[in-house]
């Protein structure tokens, strides 16, 4: 992918001086200092669409020409800041190799109890408490003494809740959950937390996974998350480090920032999770409560609710049977598989005829609706039959500042209105 290439060569190009984590507060301003001229070309767009005789030929090309610049700004902000998260992480991490004996230890352990599943937990360093070491111990005894009770949650990147709906079988039993998830869950691809899919962060680091020996979710909390890999496919870590100077500095887990803070400011973990949008949505259907994310894939997306203006489950669901078969959640089905199939998102995009209009231009492995959001829109003259770009800008005039697509733009404005109608 064009802004995979860009991240690495931020990061193979950085100064020696990035290993100390005092050189982030340069990174922050360069990003910041980028952020401001994407607002610049923002208002010369405004000011284009609004002051200009141009024809609507010349318009849709100088607004084209200043949105492509203003996205090749965005693509090297979310480089550097990914950067600086790297850097701000790399002092936190813990690395640890689980071979085959501490395998072993760990099933000796599990039979002793709950003092031993402790144990298990607390060399898993997936426990996260300030308090001493024994003191830790004792309250990890208390967890696993209390065994599969759904109301218990674990201090860890670990929803008891989530895992004993995926392993009921759990619920109410001695088992510890969480000791489980590292002894055997984990191996059978039982994701712990709805944020975490256990089976993709496997295939998309099976190398590291095999060095190391861990657990795809102990891996991703100890060198994973500050590595900046993905622990979901609608978690984008460079993408959501770009909304969140704060973690450049403090390098925490992305998971919990969303969690705790994230989600309550309105941060997006995707480029195909519209958050202002999405909360609407759940504000007119009177729930709520989890963060935005979670919801979705919790009830969300079984409701019908959408993640995107140009992405909706249930069409995709009616759509395409198969895809709804393979138990995958609509969207997630999307971006691993169904995009590079040629499949739609929804009656406001026509994957395989904005494919054939990219051609070359789409960067391999990029998914085509991801890489419209990302700058693709301006570089198509048509994205659906009869309906050119330079109208679209022309029709949203009012809107053509603010850093959204004409697609986004028409479905928001349309509701269930489709281009083609």
């Amino acid at each position: 992918m064009k802004e995979g290439r860009a991240i690495m060569a931020a990061d193979n190009g950085a100064p020696a001086a990035l290993e100390d984590i005092q050189a982030t507060g340069a990174l922050i301003d360069k990003v910041e200092a980028l952020a401001r001229l994407c607002s610049t070309l923002q208002g010369a767009s405004q000011r284009v669409s609004t002051e200009s005789g141009l024809n609507r030929s010349r318009l849709g090309a100088a607004l084209a020409e200043a949105l492509l610049a203003r996205q090749a700004l965005e693509v090297e902000a979310r480089a550097l800041a990914l950067v600086g998260y790297r850097a701000a992480a790399r002092p936190l991490a813990r690395p640890r190799r689980y071979n085959r004996i501490a395998r072993r230890v760990d099933n000796v352990l599990d039979r002793l109890g709950s003092i031993g599943r402790a144990l298990v937990i607390a060399r898993s360093g997936l426990w996260r408490s300030s308090d001493g070491r024994v003191a830790r111990l004792r309250a990890m005894a208390a967890y696993a003494r209390r065994g599969g009770d759904p109301a218990l949650q674990p201090p860890a990147l670990f929803d008891q809740d989530w895992y004993l709906r995926a392993r009921a079988d759990l619920s109410g039993g001695r088992a510890s959950p969480l000791a489980h998830y590292l002894l055997h869950g984990a191996g059978e691809g039982v994701d712990p937390h709805p944020l975490f899919d256990t089976e993709f962060y496997r295939q998309q680091n099976a190398a590291q996974l095999g060095e190391t020996g861990l657990t795809p979710l102990e891996h991703f909390v100890r060198v994973g998350a500050g590595e900046g890999r993905d622990p979901h496919p609608l978690f984008d870590v460079a993408y959501y480090v770009r909304q969140a100077p704060d973690l450049i500095a403090s390098g925490e887990n992305p998971i919990l920032h969303y969690v705790r803070e994230g989600a309550t400011r309105g941060l997006s973990p995707h480029p195909l999770f519209a958050a202002d949008y999405y909360a609407d949505q759940v504000a007119r259907s009177g729930e709520g409560g989890a963060p935005s994310l979670i919801h979705y894939l919790a009830v969300g997306s079984r409701d019908g609710l959408k993640p995107h203006p140009l992405f909706d489950p249930a069409w995709y669901r009616g759509r395409y049977p198969d895809a709804d078969a393979s138990g995958r959640e609509p969207l997630v089905h999307f971006l691993v598989a169904g995009g590079f199939e040629g499949r739609s998102p929804g009656p406001w995009f026509d994957t395989a005829r904005y494919v054939a209009q990219r051609v070359e231009g789409l960067p391999p492995g990029c998914n085509p609706l991801v890489d419209y959001l990302q700058g693709g829109a301006w570089r198509i003259s048509e994205p659906w039959l009869g309906c050119p770009d330079a109208g679209f800008l022309d029709l949203a005039a009012e809107f053509a500042g603010r850093p959204l697509t004409p697609l986004e733009l028409w479905a928001r404005r349309g509701g269930d209105q489709t281009p083609s109608a």
